[in-house]
C-alpha cells in the first residue's frame, strides 16, 4: 500500500467542524452558547441530541475548546471563537488533551466504570481552565450508572463540565435531563448540505454536477457525516470511471436510485392509462438494477410533489426545472381527490412490494391496479348513482336472472363504470318547491344551524349545479373530511328532504366570497367613476376613498333623500 493511501483521511473526518462557524444548520444553538460564554452564564452540564451525523460530538469538542482556549498569546479566556492554534485547542482537536475525557457509554455501561470516572472529578484540572467530561451515546448507560451520576451531576465542582450526546433522548432518565441544558440539533436541510458538499469538492479539487450533489444531499437525510461518506464514495466512483467528475448519472448508479426523468415518464404513463408503457418503464428500471420498491417510492414522491404544488407550496431547490414544470402541469389537471387516491393506491402497492417474495411481479400488479382503479369513481359516488338509478343494479335485466341475456353476452357487472360526471341523458330528481330558492338561500339555511359549516360553503366551494335535492359543488380549497356528512345531516334536519350533495370537478361559478368581493369592487369603481368624485380627486390628488362598503352607500342614499 502506498504512503499516500495510508495517510488518506476520509472526508467525514477531514472536514469535521473546528469552529462554531463551521457548524451548518445549528444557528440557534450557536447563538445560545455564544451569548452564554460572553455573559459568563455557562451551565455545568449540556445534553446534545439529534440524529446521527448532525454534529453532536463535534459540538461537544467545540465547547471544550471554547472553555479552555487561551489564545495564540496564551492570555485569552473562554470564547465562542476558539483560536485553534494554542496547545489546548490543538490537543483537544487531536483527542489527546488530558483534561478532556471522552467516554463511549456503549462500551462503558457498568456502574463500576462510572464510579471510576466519578472518582477523578474532585481533582483539579492538570493544565486547563475546566475539566470536561464528554459521554457519547449516554442513553446506553445502565440504570445503576445513571443513579451513580445523579448527585455529582447536580452539584459538580466549579472546575467540571459535563457534555452528553445521544441519538435516543427518550431513553435518558428524566432525572438526568432535568439537570442538563438541552440542545436539540436539527436535521440539516438538503440545500445547506448540497452547498457544503460543493465547498468540500472545491477544496478537494473535484468537479461535481449540482444535480449530483443534490442527490447526495437528499440521500444523506439530514446527516452531514452520512453525506460526506456518500460523497467520498462518489468521488472514488468517478475516478474509477476515468472522467474525474461526479455526475448525477454515476451517483444514481452507485446508490441504486431510479432516474427521476424515468419516474416522471412512468408516472405520465400511469396517468394516461397506458398499461403497456407503464410496465415497460418499470421493467427498464428493474433491468438497470433499481429495486422495484424504490420505483414505487419515487412515484409516491411524485404524487406528494404534485399535491404540494397544487397547494401552492414553495419549490424544492433540489428539483430540476423540468421536474418543477412537470409537477405544475399535473397539479393543474389533478384534483385533491385524485392525488389522495393515487397516494393510497401506491402506498399499498409499496407495502406489498416490500413484503412480496417476487417484488417485480408485485410492482407490476400494483401499477396495473393503479391504472384501472384511477378510472373508477369512489364507493360513495357509486352508491349515490345506484340510488338515483344512473347505473344498472346487479341482477337487473342485463344480469343472469334478467332473462334478457344470452350465453356469452356481457352482464351488468361487466359494463364499464360511468365517469364521474353524469351522462347527458341521465335522469335527475326534479327540484323541490320547498327547498331554498337559490344557492345563497341554501347557504343561509345552513348558516342558521351551523355557521362554521356554512363558512366552507361561502368561501371554499363553487356551484356547478343546483336542483334541490341535488347539489353539485367544486372544491376550491381542501375541505374537512366530514364536510359532506355534516352538510347532508343539517339539510335533512332543516328541510325533511333527502339531499344529495356531490363534490366533483368541472366548470363552476365563483364562490360566494369571490362574488361578494367582485360586487364590492364594482360598486367601489362605480363611486370612483361618478363625476363629482372624479372632480374631487382631480382637485385633491392625494385623496383616497376609505371605509367604503355597499351598505354605507345605501345609508348615504337614504340620508340624502
Amino acid at each position: 500500500m502506498s504512503e499516500s493511501s495510508q495517510a488518506y483521511r476520509v472526508l467525514a473526518r477531514k472536514y469535521r467542524p473546528q469552529r462554531f462557524s463551521e457548524l451548518i444548520g445549528q444557528d440557534a444553538m450557536v447563538t445560545t452558547l455564544g451569548n452564554a460564554i460572553r455573559r459568563g452564564r455557562l451551565a455545568h452540564a449540556f445534553l446534545m441530541t439529534g440524529v446521527r451525523g448532525v454534529g453532536k460530538t463535534s459540538t461537544a469538542r467545540l465547547i471544550a475548546k471554547a472553555l479552555n482556549c487561551i489564545g495564540p498569546d496564551g492570555q485569552g479566556g473562554p470564547t465562542i471563537d476558539p483560536c485553534g492554534q494554542c496547545d489546548p485547542c490543538r490537543a483537544i482537536a487531536e483527542g489527546r488533551f488530558i483534561d478532556v475525557l471522552e467516554q463511549d457509554a456503549a462500551s462503558n455501561t457498568k456502574v463500576e466504570q462510572m464510579r471510576d470516572l466519578l472518582d477523578t472529578i474532585p481533582y483539579a484540572p492538570v493544565s486547563a481552565r475546566f475539566k470536561v467530561y464528554i459521554i457519547d451515546e449516554v442513553h446506553m448507560l445502565s440504570n445503576a450508572s445513571f443513579n451513580a451520576l445523579l448527585k455529582t451531576l447536580e452539584e459538580p465542582p466549579p472546575h467540571v463540565k459535563f457534555i452528553f450526546a445521544t441519538t435516543e433522548v427518550h431513553k435518558v432518565p428524566v432525572t438526568i435531563l432535568s439537570r442538563c441544558q438541552r440542545f436539540d440539533l436539527r436535521r440539516i436541510p438538503a440545500e445547506l448540505l448540497a452547498g457544503h458538499f460543493a465547498h468540500v469538492c472545491a477544496a478537494e479539487g473535484v468537479a461535481a454536477e449540482p444535480e449530483a450533489l443534490a442527490l447526495v444531499a437528499r440521500a444523506a437525510e439530514g446527516s452531514a457525516r452520512d453525506g460526506l461518506s456518500i460523497l467520498d464514495q462518489a468521488i472514488a466512483h468517478a475516478d474509477l470511471e476515468g472522467e474525474g467528475q461526479v455526475t448525477a448519472a454515476q451517483v444514481r448508479d452507485m446508490l441504486g436510485l431510479s432516474d427521476r426523468g424515468a419516474i416522471r415518464r412512468l408516472f405520465g404513463a400511469v396517468l394516461a392509462g397506458d398499461a403497456a408503457a407503464a410496465l415497460a418503464g418499470l421493467r427498464a428500471q428493474y433491468d438497470h438494477g433499481v429495486d422495484p420498491a424504490t420505483v414505487l417510492r419515487g412515484l409516491l414522491e411524485t404524487v406528494h410533489g404534485v399535491t404540494l404544488e397544487r397547494m401552492g407550496a414553495g419549490a424544492d431547490p433540489a428539483q430540476s426545472a423540468e421536474e418543477r414544470e412537470a409537477l405544475a402541469g399535473w397539479a393543474a389537471r389533478l384534483s385533491f381527490v385524485q392525488t389522495h387516491r393515487l397516494w393510497q393506491l401506491l402506498l399499498k402497492g409499496h407495502d406489498e412490494v416490500v413484503r412480496a417474495p417476487m417484488p417485480i411481479e408485485a410492482a407490476e400488479m400494483a401499477l396495473l391496479r393503479v391504472i384501472h382503479a384511477a378510472e373508477l369513481p369512489d364507493p360513495a359516488e357509486l352508491v349515490r348513482r345506484l340510488a338515483r338509478g344512473d347505473l344498472p343494479a346487479p341482477g337487473g335485466p342485463a344480469g343472469p336472472s334478467g332473462g334478457g341475456g344470452h350465453a356469452g353476452a356481457p352482464q351488468a357487472s361487466d359494463a364499464p363504470v360511468a365517469p364521474l360526471a353524469p351522462a347527458s341523458g341521465a335522469a335527475e330528481p326534479a327540484p323541490s318547491p320547498d327547498a331554498p330558492a337559490d344557492f345563497r338561500a341554501f347557504h343561509d339555511l345552513v348558516y342558521a344551524d351551523r355557521p362554521r359549516l356554512a363558512l366552507h360553503l361561502h368561501d371554499d366551494v363553487g356551484l356547478i349545479h343546483y336542483a334541490p335535492p341535488l347539489v353539485r359543488l367544486r372544491p376550491l380549497r381542501p375541505l374537512p373530511g366530514e364536510f359532506l356528512r355534516d352538510l347532508v345531516a343539517v339539510l335533512r334536519q332543516r328541510t325533511g328532504m333527502n339531499w344529495t350533495v356531490e363534490l366533483v370537478d368541472g366548470a363552476a361559478a365563483p364562490s360566494l366570497l369571490e362574488q361578494e368581493r367582485a360586487a364590492e369592487a364594482a360598486a367601489r369603481q362605480a363611486i370612483l367613476d361618478m363625476p363629482v368624485v372624479s372632480a374631487a380627486f382631480a382637485a385633491f390628488p392625494d385623496a383616497e376613498l376609505i371605509d367604503y362598503s355597499p351598505a354605507m352607500q345605501a345609508r348615504g342614499r337614504a340620508q340624502g333623500s
